[in-house]
């Protein structure tokens, strides 16, 4: 499986309107995609609380309506979401219309002007789309990507990607599903002792900083 551990430079330059981690900044943004999950969710949120630590939850919409307490309780606890479609549609697949369609259904249950497109694609017209929409989206990417949801990848390389790539102001992926559950867990604890040893702190994305 092919895929950049740290986005490269060219890549954010390429994709410049998109916000790939956050600039100036001197504290570490933690992402979760895929969920809510009734049992990987809760655990994320434990240990967050655990460390006193904050991070984004990028929702499907589906997953929302099915476990509206797991989604209540990132809100409760003080975290950000975003929207990741109401069925985790490629923004490189299908027509312009129809996966609209699905951003705005997710969005009647994900109160949020963040977005992040499903494995990372997203075609510039529906980017464009998104931008200048009613919501005014901000279109989330990252600058680590844990690679949780890679089977071809043990725990241990799962937690080297974080802990060597992830600096201030970055926005690292992981994944709260089940196929990533295992590599995400075990990555996740070593990221957020690595942070505590250093001294940085975690932050929620929010509109004034992205």
């Amino acid at each position: 499986m092919l895929y950049f551990v740290r986005t490269p430079k060219w890549m954010q330059r390429l994709y410049s309107k998109r916000i790939w981690e956050i600039a100036g900044s001197n504290k570490v943004y933690l992402t979760f995609d895929d969920g809510p999950h009734p049992g990987h969710t809760p655990w994320v949120l434990d240990e967050l609380k655990k460390n006193n630590a904050k991070a984004t939850f990028f929702c499907i919409g589906k997953n929302v309506v099915l476990y509206p307490d797991v989604y209540r309780r990132i809100l409760d606890e003080g975290h950000a979401v975003g929207n990741h479609t109401q069925h985790h549609l490629s923004g490189w697949k299908g027509d312009d219309a129809s996966y609209m369609q699905d951003v705005q259904e997710a969005a009647k249950h994900i109160d949020s002007n963040l977005f992040r497109p499903p494995y990372g694609r997203l075609s510039s017209f529906r980017e464009k789309t998104l931008r200048e929409s009613a919501a005014k989206y901000k279109i989330i990417m990252w600058s680590v990507l844990s690679g949780d949801f890679d089977p071809d990848i043990s725990k241990e390389r799962c937690l080297n990607n974080v802990v060597l790539k992830t600096k201030e102001g970055s926005i690292v992926v992981f994944h709260d599903s089940e196929k990533a559950a295992e590599k995400m867990k075990y990555a996740l604890s070593g990221l957020l002792t690595m942070l505590a040893d250093k001294g940085l702190q975690t932050d929620i994305i929010k509109l004034d900083n992205a």
